[in-house]
């Protein structure tokens, strides 16, 4: 019999100063049982971070998870359905990233794991074709301590300013500085 996912649910207050984007979300994740509290969460600060002011073209939404390896974990549809943007969470390979650029107008990579600099190593010179991606390290330590907001039931407070986030749900505060290790239209030698 196959394990079904856990529904989590999310009130997420943003105040992004940097984007100017202040607006309240009520989320609900469905964390398939293979997927982490860290990698849900990640989810979360994806779509905070480039959630929309608006939505004249098209909504952020959660995708499928892990239940479908060929879906974006987070992406941007406009009114016809088109993917503007395309977000991966982990250390996917060229070949994927290859696909998600062919298919949207922006791909956002969000590695999290201590190997990330080994990952990150082997596939650099790769992205020199890709200017449509963009690839940010989240700090494992950072991370580990998102995973541990984790409850069924989550108020989260999300204020970005310079680049930074902080997380907090009352009694707890996480900070996140996301580091970026390539840009669009970033070409290298």
């Amino acid at each position: 019999m196959a394990l079904k996912a856990t529904i989590h649910k999310a009130h997420v207050q943003i105040a992004d100063m940097d984007r100017g984007i202040y607006a309240a979300h009520a989320l609900t994740l469905a964390r398939h049982p293979s997927e982490t509290d860290e990698r849900m969460l990640l989810r979360v600060l994806a779509f905070a971070l480039h959630v929309p002011a608006d939505d004249h073209h098209g909504t952020l939404d959660f995708g499928v998870g892990l239940s479908d390896p060929d879906a974006p974990d987070v992406f941007q549809r406009d009114l016809t359905g088109e993917i503007l943007h395309w977000i991966e969470l982990g250390q996917p390979d060229e070949r994927r990233l290859q696909k998600a650029s062919s298919r949207s107008e922006q791909v956002s990579v969000y590695s999290y794991a201590a190997s990330t600099p080994i990952w990150w190593a082997g596939i650099v010179n790769k992205l020199d074709r890709m200017d449509k991606v963009a690839v940010w390290q989240i700090p494992a330590e950072s991370s580990a301590e998102l995973a541990k907001l984790v409850e069924r039931s989550m108020q989260w407070q999300v204020t970005i300013q310079d680049g930074t986030v902080w997380i907090t749900d009352g009694p707890r505060t996480v900070e996140i500085t996301p580091i970026l290790l390539k840009d669009r239209r970033t070409k290298y030698a």
